[in-house]
């Protein structure tokens, strides 16, 4: 099955790719691998989940947010692909930052939505390495930022 047609049959539908908010590009290919620039939570709307974890957004709500960001992920791989995802060989990491208070703990948790969203779009090869953090404030007051880096067969 296809990558596009997986996204279909989940009832998934990917945004627009987002533009950049400052001075860098969304994605770069090198030696086989695709750098992905951090993507932010936009809801379908087009609004920003803003907040924080522990303070005003609950894991739940983060979670949501880590998804959102991994579908903006997706959609900014298929730009840089040209269309084709099935180019994707594997989700090798993620990088799930999350704006937080100091006593919270649960990053893991909300950067699953992310992750699990990985793997359900590409099945094995969206299992990879990952990184959460807690971190006091992100771009725009976002709640959630997540970046990747995918391996690629040649086109």
């Amino acid at each position: 099955m296809s990558i596009e047609a997986r996204i279909a049959e989940l009832g998934l539908t990917l945004p627009q790719p987002a533009a950049p908010v400052a001075a860098y590009v969304p994605a770069v290919e090198a030696n086989g691998l695709l750098h992905i620039s951090g993507q932010l939570p936009f809801r379908a709307d087009g609004s920003l989940m803003t907040g924080r974890l522990g303070e005003d957004v609950d894991v739940e709500g983060g979670r949501a947010a880590a998804e959102r960001c991994g579908l903006m992920l997706i959609a900014q791989i298929k730009a840089a692909l040209g269309g084709d995802l099935d180019r994707v060989e594997r989700i090798v990491k993620l990088g799930a930052f999350i704006s937080s208070t100091g006593d919270f703990t649960d990053q893991p948790k909300v950067a699953n939505g992310a992750s699990e969203l990985m793997a359900a779009v590409f099945g094995d090869a969206g299992r990879h390495a990952r990184s959460a953090v807690g971190v006091p404030v992100l771009p725009l007051g976002a709640c959630v930022e997540v970046d990747a880096v995918v391996a690629v067969r040649p086109a």
